[in-house]
């Protein structure tokens, strides 16, 4: 297919190819609207044969599209559009997806540590590390895992300043859409992949650290974490990392240690947050008006990544969430005898004109109305009708992907209903799983299997859990957490005996109980069990 001279989704138009690699290729655009160069990303989607999974990835593609464009930094490339697109001269062909971006302009850290060899300046490694950091404490706290974070992802501008790119590319082909990757098949690049990775479940925030604990490996003594004398998934999920002063004595005890701490083998025993990362970096960041570091010859024409810090770069300042039992439900009130009918009209307006926002998908516009409506109701929070909004509220945010958000909101849920009905009403314990998933979601992984386990507790006793799922489903929850836990055995253990109970159940061709055999032969081969 001829670019050059074509216009996408009638407004963008495709100049030059920049990069390509494994999940699309990116052109230099120009928005005719705007009037502004632009970088367009083509999306992959060659795995998705049939319209039904074009369609459902097209879905994922918007969705991942607007979750990515909430990053709020400089060091991550603007989302200007999510453009499907389908070629005019083909009334067969199948739309096409791509991303539209700010274009930046640098070096990629890739073609950089390729071209220079050997380790980069203490300095530069650090300030390089520290920027990414920076962009991870935002993205994180969306909360958005790029999944896919390698050198040629990161990209120094002509200022000095890193930009991470391709958040939210990795997660549009996702492992969770197993019509769409081959079966076992797991997104990233092997290099840089973490050991929850390989066993495809369980990637979070902490996956990205072990990402960036093998650049900053990489960047301090030249070559790559392992070097590939065995395949990569061994190496990683078994094998220990040579240490850093072994290979570059000038690198300081406390920066192997971090480097060793962020490449553990489990995601408990890394750093718990980026935040925690750049703090530990900030002793070898130089400091503002501190001269440059004098670099050897073969890095000279590249920008330096240590003068942003001239003007420090600072990560996102992390909130600190109370524990689930220390936080506060709305405070029960007495409402009206009877509220005014016109404002209990507008409240099903708004709550209405909420609904239809859901259903066009504009979670963060519903979020918004249902706000407003909670700020200036003229009931209280535990009335009947302000339950079902704060439901309604709690839920948008879920689909929008605030999970942290979304968590807090069915807290308040829980202690609402476990004062009107009890803590183990089936509201409260409906609204304890969907926490749950908020938890697991924001890579609270042991958080969220405590409460995964004190379910399963309470579902065996009745036989079911709230809403009519299975106990079953629940099991499955356990299992995928121990593995991203790295408690392989664990896991395998939940796995056999949910596999032998769906085998009794439904046979050994239900398509969930191919799939846990799928997931059980990577962890043996991967030699977990």
């Amino acid at each position: 297919m001829e670019y050059r001279s074509r216009r996408i989704a009638n407004r963008y138009e495709l100049s030059a190819p920049l990069d390509g690699g494994g999940m699309g290729v990116v052109w230099e655009g120009y928005d005719t609207v705007l009037d502004r160069p632009v970088a367009v990303k083509r999306i992959r989607a060659e795995k998705a044969r049939t319209p039904g999974q074009r369609a459902e990835l097209a879905q994922r593609f918007k969705r991942e599209a607007r979750v990515t464009a909430r990053i709020e930094h400089p060091g991550v490339p603007a989302v200007y559009d999510a453009a499907i697109d389908r070629d005019p001269a083909d009334e067969n062909a199948l739309d096409e997806l791509y991303l539209v971006m700010q274009l930046v302009r640098g070096r990629s850290l890739g073609d950089i540590l390729a071209e220079h060899g050997e380790p980069l300046p203490l300095a530069w490694a650090v300030s390089i590390a520290a920027q990414i950091c920076s962009v991870l404490s935002f993205a994180h706290a969306v909360p958005v895992v790029h999944r896919d974070l390698k050198p040629g992802n990161v990209m120094i501008d002509d200022t000095g300043h890193v930009k991470v790119l391709d958040f939210g590319v990795a997660a549009v082909l996702g492992t969770d859409v197993t019509q769409i990757t081959d079966t076992g098949q797991m997104v990233g690049t092997r290099d840089y992949m973490s050991p929850e990775q390989f066993h495809g479940v369980g990637v979070s925030p902490r996956s990205d650290l072990y990402a960036l604990g093998c650049l900053l490996h990489e960047m301090l003594s030249g070559g790559k974490v392992f070097d590939g004398t065995s395949d990569p998934a061994l190496q990683h999920v078994h094998e220990e990392p040579v240490p850093l002063r072994v290979l570059n004595p000038g690198v300081p005890p406390e920066l192997e240690d971090l480097v060793l701490d962020l490449l553990a083998k489990a995601p408990e025993d890394r750093p718990a947050s980026a935040e925690e990362v750049h703090r530990r970096l900030s002793p070898y960041l130089p400091g503002p008006g501190q001269a440059a570091e004098p670099v050897a010859p073969a890095v000279t024409g590249v920008p330096n990544p240590t003068r942003p810090y001239r003007r420090p770069l600072a990560p996102r300042q992390q909130p600190v969430r109370p524990a689930a039992s220390a936080l506060p439900g709305p405070e029960p009130s007495t409402p009206p005898e009877q509220p005014p009918a016109v404002a209990m009209a507008e409240l099903k307006e708004a709550e209405e004109h909420a609904f239809a926002l859901i259903d066009e998908e504009r979670f963060s516009q519903a979020v918004g109305v249902l706000e407003e409506v909670i700020a200036a109701s003229p009931v209280g929070p535990d009335h009947p009708r302000m339950l079902e909004i704060r439901e309604t509220h709690a839920a948008a945010l879920v689909l929008g992907r605030d999970y942290r958000r979304g968590l807090v909101a069915f807290q308040a849920l829980i202690a609402s209903w476990s004062r009107i009905d009890g803590p183990e009403s089936e509201r409260a314990v409906e609204y304890r799983q969907q926490a749950a998933v908020c938890l697991a979601a924001l890579g609270e992984t042991e958080d969220a299997l405590a409460e995964y386990r004190a379910l399963l507790s309470l579902a065996e006793q009745r036989g079911r859990t709230p809403g009519g799922g299975s106990v079953g489903e629940l099991r499955r929850r356990i299992g995928d957490l121990l593995l991203a836990a790295h408690r392989i055995r664990e896991a395998a253990h939940v796995f056999r005996a949910l596999l032998a109970e769906l085998t009794a159940d439904h046979g050994p061709e239900h398509p969930e109980a191919r799939e846990i055999r799928d997931l059980l032969t990577r962890i043996e081969f991967t030699g977990g069990t």
